[in-house]
């Protein structure tokens, strides 16, 4: 039997500080960064080390966290899934994901987005999960709506992204429908 962190394909770990250059990797990924909305000016390689360091020195869990996305045929740094704007009060939280280029289109997001929510769901016992993705990002769209989420809503022209306002649509899950 595998763990609750274990999938078909891969397996969600904490960040090691030797992560930093995958994580670099990620952020200079211009179609994952354009379709996140994160253009910002380039980093050094130190502050991607001590960016990793200090998430990888961080306890477990918590409120907000990002943990690696690993392959487990050979190991590779796929890519993170984070969870933030935890509200245990209200049993809702957010959460993200960025699958490294040569990992895309090949069921990493959606194991690893259907693994945290298991965990979220089942462990920590909240209710919903809410995700915020660019209406250009058919991909992402693609990938949540695949795992079950129903758009909730549309911000309009909430985004400024490549020099043009975008839409922001807002999907949600619930427990039992993940479940489901």
């Amino acid at each position: 039997m595998r763990d609750i962190w274990t999938g078909e394909k891969l397996r969600l770990r904490g960040v090691e500080p030797e992560d930093w250059r995958h994580f670099r990797e990620l952020a200079r990924d211009l179609d994952g960064v354009r379709a996140a909305g994160l253009v910002e000016p380039p980093r050094s390689d130190e502050s991607f080390r001590r960016w990793t360091a200090e998430r990888a020195g961080r306890p477990p869990g918590g409120e907000a966290f990002r943990l690696v996305v690993e392959d487990l045929a050979d190991g590779g740094f796929a890519g993170a899934v984070t969870v933030g704007e935890a509200d245990r009060r209200a049993g809702r939280f957010r959460m993200g994901v960025e699958i490294g280029r040569a990992y895309r289109r090949r069921g990493y997001g959606r194991e690893a987005v259907s693994l945290l929510l298991g965990y979220m769901f089942r462990e920590e016992r909240f209710h919903k999960c809410e995700v915020e993705v660019n209406a250009f990002n058919e991909a992402s769209l693609a990938l949540f709506r695949g795992v079950g989420f129903v758009e909730e809503g549309r911000l309009r022209e909430h985004e400024f992204v490549g020099g043009v306002h975008h839409d922001v649509v807002v999907l949600g899950i619930t427990a039992p429908e993940h479940a489901g």
